[in-house]
């Protein structure tokens, strides 16, 4: 992503030619979708009721289908309009319809987002790794500052794919962990440790069905690289077809998994259900590999908020003077320290937000109920009525009409059950 200017550069990181295969951009799909929010379905349900819950990551996979195809239809549009098909990031997508102001606020939310997703993260590990230190006096805040040298020096790396393998490796204990409480679900059923009559099916409170959807939201990651994988293609037709049968894929093992962690353990599901998992070494491995994966794809997660950082950075007097001047080696000096503390100061604020997080899944509904949904619902549908409101059907605007102001809705609401909890 890049901050103001009329016209876009091109992001080197989705500078590719269009020549993916359906089969890459459907593996694509599914690793920029799924990510490590699905750990915290299960405790959604246990709020929202296993029936609720499931019909809430049912509509969020349906919206985000639709919404998705709607960010294409936008793009496809300004492309003709423009006669020009460089348009890739949300980003650009955002000063195509509103300009400046379109731009500054899309990537402004996407920042905050990209913040979200990296507290959740050292939240996520922090958890975990208390879990697994439990009895050594670590506290969750102890453990998430414990890993901040250490991130600050993965920050530094200028590599993004010396960095991708730990992202699959990530991916692999992801789908371990959830194997893993599937069989436990099983077991417990066979051994009759649990009632199907004693679960929740729909929640008395009013605030659990919202719940369970700001985490569902949070689980459908990926608005911020539909248009690059679209772009990707070499048949661009077949993507709405490969986007469905990804994201129906994923829905329904997002609602089985969901579903299976809530009937294994119950009102004792905790916000991430790893932490469920029994003491024995098979889960401490996939704790410990869970964390490993995420601790070196963090940078990843950093990688959008320190382009804006930088891309800001550089318009900076200070930093223009310096390299205004001869000394070639003290410009290199200054602006790769000026490049460092930014990025260990973003490490360090996060961190520091991350300990103040009382739980993993509190925290992704508040993310997935407030940035997500803006991401995922209000701003496609508000693109899509600026671009082709005079074109479109009846039926087609009040949908979109529909979708932002619950969308809208679903945020201010979502936002206030979050923070005073459920």
């Amino acid at each position: 992503m890049e901050c103001g200017g009329g016209q876009s550069k091109a992001v080197p990181l989705l500078d590719n030619p269009a020549g993916a295969s359906a089969a890459q951009t459907l593996g694509n799909i599914i690793v920029s979708v799924v990510g490590t929010g699905v750990l915290g379905l299960p405790f959604a349900l246990r709020i929202a009721g296993w029936l609720a819950g499931s019909l809430g990551v049912i509509i969020a996979g349906l919206g985000t289908y639709y919404c998705m195809l709607l960010l294409v239809e936008c793009r496809e549009k300004l492309a003709s309009v423009e006669d020009s098909a460089n348009r890739k990031t949300y980003g650009d997508l955002g000063y195509g319809c509103m300009g400046r102001t379109g731009r500054y606020i899309t990537e402004s939310v996407i920042l905050v987002a990209q913040c979200g997703g990296s507290v959740a993260y050292l939240v996520f590990i922090g958890q975990n790794l208390s879990s697994i230190l439990n009895g050594y006096g670590f506290s969750v805040a102890s453990c998430i500052f414990l890993l901040v040298p250490i991130e600050i020096g993965l920050s530094w790396i200028g590599s993004l794919p010396a960095l991708a393998p730990f992202s699959v490796f990530a991916s692999v204990c992801n789908l371990l962990a959830m194997l893993f409480v599937v069989k436990e679900d099983i077991q417990q059923a066979f051994e009759g440790e649990f009632s199907f009559s004693d679960r929740t099916a729909v929640t008395s409170s009013i605030g659990g069905l919202p719940f369970a959807g700001g985490v569902a939201v949070f689980c459908f990651e990926g608005f911020g690289m539909t248009l690059a994988l679209e772009g990707s293609m070499r048949d661009k037709t077949s993507f709405p077809r490969l986007l469905g049968q990804a994201l129906t894929g994923i829905t329904l093992i997002y609602v089985l998994f969901g579903f299976a962690g809530y009937m294994a353990y119950g009102d004792q599901t905790r916000d991430s259900v790893t932490l469920n998992l029994p003491r024995n070494w098979s889960a401490i491995v996939i704790q410990i590999g869970l964390c490993l994966g995420l601790i070196f794809t963090f940078p990843i997660m950093l990688h959008p908020i320190n382009e804006i950082i930088e891309g800001k950075l550089v318009k900076v007097k200070w930093f223009q003077k310096a390299h205004d001047n001869n000394d070639e080696y003290s410009t290199t000096r200054i602006g790769k320290f000026a490049i460092y503390m930014t990025r260990a100061l973003v490490v360090i604020q996060l961190a520091v937000l991350a300990s103040c997080v009382p739980g993993f899944a509190v925290f992704a509904s508040l993310v997935g109920s407030t940035v997500c949904a803006l991401i995922s619902f209000v701003f496609p549908a508000t693109f899509h009525l600026a671009l082709l409101g005079s074109s479109l059907k009846l039926w087609q605007r009040t949908l979109d009409f529909s979708i932002l102001l619950c969308g809208m809705l679903f945020a201010a609401y979502g936002t206030y059950n979050a923070i005073v909890g459920v």
